[in-house]
């Protein structure tokens, strides 16, 4: 059955009542910088089953007790008040979203509520498998995958588990699905420029998008130091030197931060996202909900607005919580120019981990 049950215990009938379908809205939120805004992040929880060298870093783990996070409820009103104000765009993300019980009753839930909304999810990959046909029927736009190597010894250094099979499982699974996937990998010196034939050979393979990332400097305890940061440019710089590359030069409405370039004799693209090197602070789209309810209008900076408590209070509504949000942005920061304030400390509190990504 598409609707199920959440362990939030949601009655039906209210559910319906509060969240009948929405078909038609106009975009509406804009940033005091006039950048419109239409994607939503939300980390569903800041647990998660690996331990990657550039999230938790080294640190000791600690995660938030259960009552400190969002409920599906309150998530699915969240997206209600954001479908309102022109977001069209909603992940998923961690920790590791499935890492959390009936994430993908949420997914569902999500999708028989907004029948046109652009859903998706970023995982890890390892706890996929049981939910592979749920994932189908929730009809997602795409399944972004962390993998970080194809070298099954250099994946369980960084992430902390020997799982890289297990993925590669996944990922051809999803495939064959139909589901659209594309590959996140943190670019870091002396792994990722000395492993990029594995990554050719992987869109050689598969119709994937493999997309490398700037390694940002967030919170503490990281491996982040300049002398590990790979840039966009010598990340071109070797693939060039290793195959054909052509940029991609329209740009897909959905195609985000990423320079895509395709491959001679590949099914997949490349991509770079150049978080750090070459900012796209101006075109920046996006908002962040932590798992425990804050709102984020900007990867970069400290400053939060709470929503947990907005949404727990009986006497808010929904266009309480709205003004508060278009409050939030009228403050949202360029990102670029907090990076050239705190470039040689870490730019910003919380691991990737609690923010989502």
């Amino acid at each position: 059955m598409l609707r199920k049950k959440f362990v939030t215990n949601i009655d039906k009938k209210r559910e319906k009542t509060i969240f009948p379908p929405v078909m038609n809205a106009q975009p509406s939120l804009s940033d005091s910088h006039s950048r419109m805004v239409s994607y939503l992040r939300f980390s569903v929880t800041d647990r998660c089953n690996l331990h990657c060298l550039y999230c938790r870093g080294l640190n000791e783990e600690h995660v938030l007790p259960h009552d400190h996070l969002l409920t599906y409820e309150e998530i699915l009103r969240l997206a209600d008040i954001a479908w309102d104000l022109g977001i069209r765009k909603v992940r998923l993300t961690g920790g590791e979203p499935f890492a959390r019980r009936d994430c993908t009753h949420l997914l569902l839930s999500l999708r028989e509520r907004f029948p046109d909304l652009n859903l998706r999810v970023t995982s890890n990959g390892t706890l996929i498998r049981p939910h592979l046909k749920s994932l189908k029927e929730a009809r997602i736009n795409a399944v972004n995958l962390s993998i970080d190597s194809f070298d099954r010894a250099t994946f369980a250094r960084i992430t902390g588990r020997d799982l890289l099979c297990e993925v590669l499982d996944v990922l051809e699974e999803l495939l064959s699905l139909g589901i659209r996937v594309k590959i996140n990998a943190v670019a870091m010196k002396g792994i990722t420029d000395v492993q990029l034939p594995s990554f050719l050979k992987a869109i050689e393979r598969w119709p994937v998008d493999v997309r490398f990332i700037e390694f940002m400097p967030m919170g503490s305890g990281t491996l982040w130091q300049e002398t590990i940061f790979l840039s966009a440019d010598e990340l071109v710089q070797k693939l060039q030197s290793l195959s054909s590359l052509e940029a991609v030069r329209e740009r897909h409405k959905d195609q985000g931060p990423a320079q895509m370039y395709t491959v001679d004799g590949c099914k997949g693209r490349i991509g770079i996202i150049s978080a750090l090197s070459h900012h796209f602070c101006d075109s920046c789209n996006r908002l962040r909900i932590t798992s425990d309810g804050n709102l984020r209008t900007c990867l970069f900076a400290d400053a939060m607005t709470p929503l947990r408590d907005l949404l727990r209070d009986p006497d808010v509504r929904n266009e309480d919580i709205a003004a508060v949000i278009r409050n939030a942005l009228a403050t949202k920061p360029v990102g670029a120019e907090l990076l050239k304030a705190k470039r040689a400390i870490a730019v910003a509190q919380g691991h990737m981990d609690s923010i989502g990504g």
